[in-house]
């Protein structure tokens, strides 16, 4: 909220994450409000209420790793900003190489997402099934967030020529956003799957899809 110190603000958010991080999921308000060493009024009175406080979270991760993505399917390498929890990702090999080839885009962004994730699984857990399950506005925040990535890199993909009708290349980026988040989320429940199958898996679906009417080679 304005006028709330942002120093403050940082400090409950920070409580919040180490709680979510430790307890998973289920981490309760109440647990976060006593890690903050205040109580759960005096949390929500920070944030609004409730689902002030689940949007502040949403806002601080989820936009951080769409910061992450950018660059890779931007096609630069260039300004890439800490990832979930606040914390340096490792980018893959060859990552500013990768850029300049739809698979290797394709295949870098997604290998950043997936080990976002895996790495910050009680995190990814919270913001997309228990917070947004219970709280209808906070469900509308993340899918606002979810479907600005899709804008974006669909607008992406229209503007570098590689699906040039405007209105394809809306329906792919939403597609492909759409497919690697669930596609992501299942994977964290079946870890025996090895991540390069389903990232290869997932390139292969882009390239045939942008490939289909383009008559490009990946």
């Amino acid at each position: 909220m304005s006028g709330r110190d942002p120093d403050r603000r940082k400090a409950l958010l920070d409580a919040a994450d180490r709680v979510i991080l430790r307890e998973g999921p289920e981490a309760s308000m109440a647990a976060i409000a006593a890690e903050a060493g205040i109580t759960k009024p005096i949390l929500y009175r920070h944030f609004g209420d409730k689902s002030g406080l689940y949007e502040a979270l949403a806002d601080r991760h989820v936009r951080t790793v769409i910061a992450q993505l950018r660059p890779g399917f931007a096609g630069a390498a260039s300004d890439v900003r800490p990832g979930f929890a606040e914390a340096e990702a490792d980018l893959p090999p060859g990552f500013a190489e990768a850029a300049s080839d739809l698979r290797g885009r394709a295949r870098t962004t997604i290998t950043v997402y997936l080990d976002l994730i895996s790495a910050n699984r009680n995190l990814y857990r919270f913001l997309f099934h228990r917070a947004s399950a219970e709280d209808t506005r906070m469900r509308s925040h993340m899918t606002a967030l979810v479907r600005s990535l899709g804008e974006e890199l669909g607008g992406v993909l229209a503007a570098q020529r590689v699906v040039p009708e405007p209105v394809r290349a809306q329906v792919l980026g939403h597609a492909f956003v759409g497919m690697v988040q669930t596609t992501g989320d299942w994977w964290l429940e079946h870890p025996e799957v090895d991540r390069a199958e389903v990232v290869e898996g997932l390139v292969d679906v882009i390239v045939a899809a942008v490939s289909h009417r383009s008559g490009r080679a990946s």
